[in-house]
């Protein structure tokens, strides 16, 4: 028997996903940094993210970088979170960039740079009205000066982040902005960006609108391609797949059971109003996962299951017409929450499938 609670992910997949978007962004002029944040950069993933096309691989946590370096794969790694300083070391022995905005801590990356004799790449990241990291745009010249100022360190770049914290949709007019930003840049320092990254996965619809791109060159990737939707509205995109990573868990108990609590109703485990809707006697199934490992309202069930809530390692289930005996599985597909939080996790197996496809 395999081991549950899984992650099954097929690399053939992920890899046609990938390979779709690089060619049709590549019509736009845009190329793709491979995100695998979401995958503990994995080598297998990596892999097939290089294989696809994409120009360079981005991770937000240095130990993922350590992890691919470490392990040989041959690609430039961008850390995509800006660097704590206390960590500025790891940053500059493994990631050849890094997204930044705050000066001091380019302060503390040239340090480090020279110590080792290392030359370390910059992007500036721009605040573009979602309010997440970024340099107030009015402030981006005397950053870039100063950062043009300090040795080891070369500017490789500016960037933007829109659609995480605020859901402020990518468009015409902050990508037009960020255009005139890199403009501005190359006019007053009498130089040439070599990157202009737009943003993420939630660029998508902008990008292949057939909107004027400007200056963008670069997105950063990491949830269309796993998940093969976009994530605005978390639309499947056409082509590809959306089920590249599914969840596999196993049934621990199937009980007819009442569906409204009986008793005194205080908070839940987790703070939360208790369920209220009674449906009568119901066929309820408890899977061994929960909310340690995942994000319950991140999961898609299969026809006629329905999950009524979760504990801590525990997900409920109730089933119309499936039989959920004790030590059957479920499969379900997941969202970027869902899919983050189980990968993580050190109790949910990953199973990488069609590692040998025909590449």
């Amino acid at each position: 028997m395999m081991p549950t609670p899984r992650l099954e992910i097929d690399l053939e997949k992920i890899h046609h996903n990938a390979g779709i978007l690089v060619k049709r962004l590549a019509k736009r002029g845009i190329s793709v940094t491979g995100v695998t944040k979401a995958t503990l950069g994995s080598v297998e993933i990596a892999d097939a993210l290089l294989r696809a096309g994409v120009s360079a691989l981005g991770d937000s946590r240095i130990e993922n970088i350590e992890a691919m370096r470490l392990a040989k794969v041959p690609a430039e790694m961008t850390l995509i979170r800006s660097p704590m300083l206390s960590q500025v070391e790891r940053v500059i022995m493994y990631a050849d960039v890094s997204l930044n905005s705050e000066i001091e801590v380019i302060r503390q990356l040239s340090r480090a740079a020279q110590k080792v004799h290392r030359t370390h790449g910059i992007i500036l990241m721009v605040e573009l009205g979602d309010l997440r990291e970024g340099i107030m745009p009015d402030d981006l010249i005397e950053t870039v000066g100063e950062t043009l100022s300090l040795p080891n360190i070369v500017l490789k770049g500016i960037g933007t982040n829109l659609a995480c914290r605020c859901g402020v949709s990518p468009d015409a007019s902050n990508m037009a902005e960020l255009s005139a930003l890199a403009d501005l840049i190359e006019t007053t320092f009498d130089l040439k960006l070599e990157i202009i990254s737009g943003g993420n996965s939630a660029n998508l619809e902008w990008a292949l609108s057939g909107a004027e791109t400007g200056r963008i060159n670069d997105l950063r990737l990491g949830e269309a391609i796993l998940l093969g939707c976009e994530t605005l509205h978390r639309q499947p995109i056409k082509d590809l797949f959306t089920d590249a990573v599914t969840l596999v868990a196993e049934v621990i108990e199937t009980k007819v059971k009442p569906s409204q609590p009986s008793g005194t109703i205080a908070q839940t485990a987790f703070g939360e109003a208790s369920p209220v809707t009674d449906r009568g006697l119901v066929s309820q199934s408890i899977l061994a996962i929960g909310r340690q490992d995942i994000d319950p309202h991140g999961l898609l069930a299969p026809d006629g299951i329905e999950i009524m809530g979760a504990s801590s390692d525990h997900l409920i289930l109730v089933s119309d017409n499936c039989d959920l005996s004790v030590g059957s599985e479920v499969a379900f597909q997941l969202n970027y929450s869902a899919l983050v939080r189980a990968m993580t996790s050190p109790f949910v197996t990953k199973i990488v499938k069609n590692s040998d496809w025909q590449k």
